[in-house]
C-alpha cells in the first residue's frame, strides 16, 4: 500500500516538472519497427496526437482506480444490475454473447491538493481508442531526471502489447469458439469503422493490422458497408477485389453502438446469428458505457437492495461522482445547481454534446431537458504545467485505464485546453503515465513547487 507521500510527490511533479520526456527519435524507431515507413504517416496532419511530456500519478491512485474497475465488474455480473440496465437498452443488447469486449476505457479525473477526493470515474467507454498507440508511445520515453523512480502501471508494465493485446483478441475468439462449437483457430480479422481512412486514429488501425499479420492472422481495415452476410458467413469485399473473404472476428471501432445504421446491416445480422465475433459489441456498451449506468453505480440504496457488499459500495461511493438522469420535472433544481453539474447524453461519446453546467446557456439547458441526458457532479480535471515555446502553459489532464476482463492493461493520459478533451492543443495529446512509488525521493528543482 502506498503512502500519502506518493500522492504529494505526484502532485508536485505534475505541477512543477516541465520536462520534455518523449524521445522523438526513439518514437520514430519504434513505429518503424512495428510498421516500416509508418512514422511520417502517423505524424502527418496529427501534430498534437502525442504530447512531449508524461503524466505522473501516485501508486496509491493507481491502486484505487484498479479497485474501482474490480468493483464495477462485481456489480455488472449481478443479474439484478443486468436486468436494470438492459431494460432501457436497445433490443440488440439483450442478445447473449460469450465475448467480453476488448478495450474498455475507464476515464478518471484526479484532482490535486489536500481537498482532492482522489481518482473520480467520469465515464466508461467500450471502444476506447489509443491503446496500441499509447503502448508504442510508452516505449519511446527517456527519464526526465535521475532521481525519479517511476513505473509503467498495468499489465503492459511487465509485458509487451504484442502479447497482452494479441492474447486478449485470442481469448475473445476462444470464448466465442467454445460457445458456438468452432474448432478452427482465429484466421482473419476485420478492423471496422466508418470511412476508416478518414478517422483521426486511422494510424492505429494500421498498427493493429500489422500486429495481427505479424502473428500470422490475416487482417483487413474496412467500412461496415463492405461487409455482407450470406450463407451463415460474414464476408468482406474490398473495392475492386476479385472475391470476398470470410471474417472470423470484427474489431469494432464504430460509434454506431447498437448497429442501427443501414451500413451496419450485415454486421448486425452476423452478430445476431453468432456467425462472427464482434468485439466490443452492443451488449458490452449497454452494460458498461451507457451514461445512465453511472446513476445506478452511484446509488448506494439501489446497490444495497441488489445485495452489493459494503466494501464494494464504499469503493463505488468513493470513486464515482453522484449521477442522476435528467428529469424535466426537476428542471428548477437542476438549473439552480447547474454550476456543480456536468450534463452528458446517455449514449454520448468523445465529449460530444456534453456541457459544463457553469458554461451552459438557458437555450442549451432546454435542449438537455428534452434529450436523454444525465447530470453528474462536476469533478474538474487536474492540471499539468508544461513549458511550450519558452512559456509556461497549464493543460488539463485526464487518465484512461484500458481494461479487459477486469484487468488494467495500460494507463495513459490525455492533455488538452478547453472545455472537453481534444487533440488540437499545442503540447497536448496522448501522454504516458508514470506511477510514483512511496519512496523518499529528493528532487531539488521541485522544492517549494507544490
Amino acid at each position: 500500500m502506498s503512502s500519502p507521500h506518493s500522492i504529494d510527490l505526484a502532485d508536485r511533479l505534475t505541477a512543477g516538472c516541465q520536462c520534455i520526456s518523449r524521445d522523438s527519435a526513439g518514437m520514430a524507431a519504434e513505429l518503424e519497427r512495428v510498421s516500416p515507413g509508418f512514422h511520417d504517416a502517423v505524424m502527418a496532419g496529427r501534430p498534437h496526437l502525442f504530447s512531449d511530456s508524461v503524466a505522473f500519478v501516485s501508486a496509491e491512485h493507481v491502486q484505487r482506480m484498479a479497485r474501482l474497475v474490480v468493483a464495477v465488474e462485481r456489480v455488472v455480473a449481478l443479474p439484478a444490475y443486468r436486468e436494470h440496465v438492459l431494460a432501457y437498452a436497445p433490443a440488440i443488447a439483450r442478445h447473449r454473447v460469450a465475448a467480453r469486449g476488448v478495450f474498455h476505457g475507464f476515464d478518471f479525473h484526479v484532482g490535486g491538493g489536500a481537498d482532492s477526493r482522489g481518482p473520480q470515474l467520469i465515464e466508461i467507454n467500450t471502444n476506447a481508442g489509443g491503446g496500441l498507440l499509447n503502448a508504442v508511445l510508452a516505449r519511446a520515453q527517456k527519464a526526465c531526471c535521475d532521481e525519479v523512480a517511476a513505473l509503467l502501471p498495468g499489465d503492459l508494465g511487465a509485458d509487451t502489447h504484442e502479447h497482452v493485446f494479441l492474447d486478449m483478441f485470442r481469448e475473445e475468439w476462444r470464448l466465442f469458439a467454445e460457445s458456438t462449437g468452432r474448432e478452427a483457430p482465429l484466421a482473419r480479422v476485420a478492423i471496422v469503422d466508418e470511412a476508416p481512412a478518414t478517422q483521426y486514429l486511422h494510424p492505429e488501425f494500421v498498427l493493429f493490422q500489422r500486429m495481427f499479420e505479424q502473428a500470422g492472422i490475416n487482417a483487413v481495415i474496412c467500412d461496415p458497408a463492405e461487409l455482407e452476410f450470406r450463407d451463415g458467413v460474414l464476408w468482406q469485399r474490398a473495392p475492386n477485389a476479385a472475391a470476398a473473404v470470410p471474417i472470423d472476428l470484427v474489431y469494432n471501432r464504430l460509434t454506431d453502438f447498437a448497429l442501427e445504421a443501414a451500413s451496419s446491416r450485415a454486421l448486425r445480422e452476423a452478430y445476431l446469428a453468432d456467425a462472427a465475433v464482434v468485439t466490443p459489441h452492443p451488449q458490452a456498451h449497454a452494460l458498461y458505457a451507457d451514461k445512465r449506468n453511472l446513476a445506478a453505480l452511484s446509488d448506494m440504496d439501489l446497490l444495497a437492495g441488489w445485495g452489493v457488499d459494503a466494501d464494494t459500495r464504499a469503493t463505488l461511493a468513493e470513486t464515482i461522482p453522484r449521477t442522476v438522469p435528467v428529469d424535466p420535472a426537476q428542471a428548477g433544481d437542476l438549473w439552480a445547481r447547474r454550476k456543480q453539474l456536468f450534463f452528458k447524453p446517455a449514449a454520448g461519446y468523445g465529449s460530444k454534446a456534453a456541457y459544463r453546467g457553469d458554461k451552459i446557456t438557458k437555450r442549451v439547458f432546454d435542449e438537455v431537458l428534452a434529450g436523454n441526458y444525465v447530470a453528474q457532479a462536476l469533478v474538474p480535471p487536474s492540471s499539468r504545467m508544461l513549458r511550450i515555446a519558452d512559456a509556461p502553459v497549464e493543460l488539463k489532464l485526464d487518465l484512461r485505464n484500458y481494461v479487459y476482463a477486469g484487468h488494467v492493461q495500460l494507463i495513459s493520459a490525455r492533455l488538452w485546453q478547453g472545455q472537453t478533451t481534444n487533440f488540437r492543443t499545442p503540447g497536448g495529446g496522448f501522454a504516458p503515465v508514470l506511477a510514483v512509488p512511496s519512496l523518499p525521493v529528493y528532487i531539488p528543482e521541485l522544492q517549494g513547487a507544490a
